[in-house]
């Protein structure tokens, strides 16, 4: 194998659905506001208190101006049209021109936990309804996690490496880490990378109810009257996390490509930690949780000293937002108090695939606007005594180094640090 060519990856665009809007315009302009994403349910019925999610509002795949209807009905997993629309829109952002020079250039790196679930529910039903030759043809590329990926190249004329990096709710840093790689090594020289999640079915929605994941809402409950309250990391309240639809995508650039094509840089890929916890399918493992952070912050070349805002994982689970926290405050010590830490999301719910590529896209467009952005919902806990959550608004702020955490089902972290430009 050649030497690696050790260039360093920039982030010149982003793309994303998410249940504050159907791009990324109308997405950072809310999440700038301090709103909330959810409400009940209207993509199906669901029979439990854990009813309160975060739609993307107005999605519609027959409203998107490359899909023709008998598309979208072939195509009845979700996922694949929402990756095709984020990806194109991540490119217009970037500036990037597929051509023949950029095409064979250009890699999609896109993560879901979930994939094609939806389009098997369908077959399913068909098949037990209305006999097996109805069951459709286009099942099985539906059920395949790189073939939103190959959708997009095949709308927008990429043609280097596409697959599907699966690290249930850390895929989309996994992604991002792997595409920085390939550019830094040579493979490539751009990377869409990111994730894109259609959860919102009956059996996800109860299979997280049953597990004491998502948060049920009575009567007593400050949601109850209003959804927009029912993710509230590291509050006193918390009581789970609000499953989510979205998906984001981020465009990245080799250092030298950026002139050559007369594009603008948006942030720095400073440094990726992963690690793997080896202890149990949901429950963290602070000393590996912990070691991932240690990992990216060396990785960049720094020191925890130098890291000025922290996007956490910050689910609403009271268990897993502590570990975080006790994660944090053994990598920063004393440190942490003078750090803001602040979780998306409390506005967007938990979109587990997509839910780190969107997340590194709002920090990064954070730090280029001087704000922090927000945890809504917020109400004290005395456990995080001294920290700052920037609590219930965002606040002006110049930074240019963040870090971002990402953490999923199966014991498996992946935390990355981006440098503002």
């Amino acid at each position: 194998m050649k030497a690696p060519k050790n260039r360093r990856v920039f982030v010149i665009g982003y793309g994303a659905a998410t249940p504050l809007g159907l791009d990324f315009a109308r997405t950072w302009q809310r999440a700038v506001n301090g709103e909330a994403g959810f409400r009940k349910i209207t993509r199906c019925e669901v029979k439990t208190n854990a009813d309160v999610v975060g739609e993307i509002p107005d999605w519609n795949p027959e409203d998107l101006d490359f899909a023709t209807k008998k598309e979208v009905y072939n195509w009845n997993a979700a996922f694949v049209m929402l990756t095709m629309a984020v990806c194109k829109e991540a490119l217009a952002s970037a500036g990037l021109e597929m051509n023949k020079d950029t095409g064979p250039r250009t890699a999609c790196l896109l993560g879901s936990a979930i994939n094609g679930s939806d389009a098997m529910r369908v077959a399913v039903d068909n098949l037990k309804e209305r006999g097996p030759l109805k069951v459709s043809p286009y099942l099985l590329p539906n059920l395949c996690a790189n073939v939103p990926s190959g959708k997009a190249g095949m709308l927008l004329g990429f043609t280097g490496p596409i697959f599907s990096p699966q690290g249930a709710c850390a895929s989309g840093n996994h992604a991002i880490g792997i595409g920085a790689r390939m550019i830094r090594d040579g493979d490539c020289d751009f990377v869409l990378a990111g994730g894109v999640e259609m959860p919102l079915m009956p059996e996800i929605i109860q299979g997280f109810a049953n597990m004491n994941a998502t948060i049920k809402i009575n009567e007593r409950d400050r949601a109850f009257a209003d959804p927009g309250q029912a993710s509230r990391p590291f509050s006193i309240d918390s009581k789970g996390f609000v499953l989510s639809e979205g998906g984001g995508v981020l465009v990245l650039a080799a250092e030298e490509m950026l002139a050559a094509h007369g594009l603008n840089a948006k942030a720095e890929v400073l440094g990726v930690g992963w690690t793997s916890d080896a202890h149990h399918f949901i429950r963290p493992n602070k000393e590996t949780v912990t070691r991932a952070i240690v990992e990216a912050i060396d990785d960049a070349g720094l020191t925890p000293a130098d890291v000025q805002y922290i996007n956490a994982h910050g689910t609403s689970t009271p268990t897993g937002d502590a570990a975080e926290i006790e994660c944090l405050r053994t990598v920063f010590g004393d440190g942490l108090t003078g750090i803001p830490i602040s979780s998306n999301k409390s506005q967007l719910g938990h979109s587990l695939g997509a839910t780190a590529a969107i997340e590194a896209a709002l920090t990064i467009e954070a730090m280029r606007q001087g704000i922090l952005l927000p945890t809504i919902n917020y109400l004290h806990d005395p456990q995080y005594d001294g920290l700052d959550f920037v609590p219930n608004a965002a606040r002006k702020q110049n930074y240019e180094i963040a870090l971002s955490n990402a953490f999923g089902f199966g014991g498996t972290n992946c935390c990355i640090v981006f440098r503002g430009v």
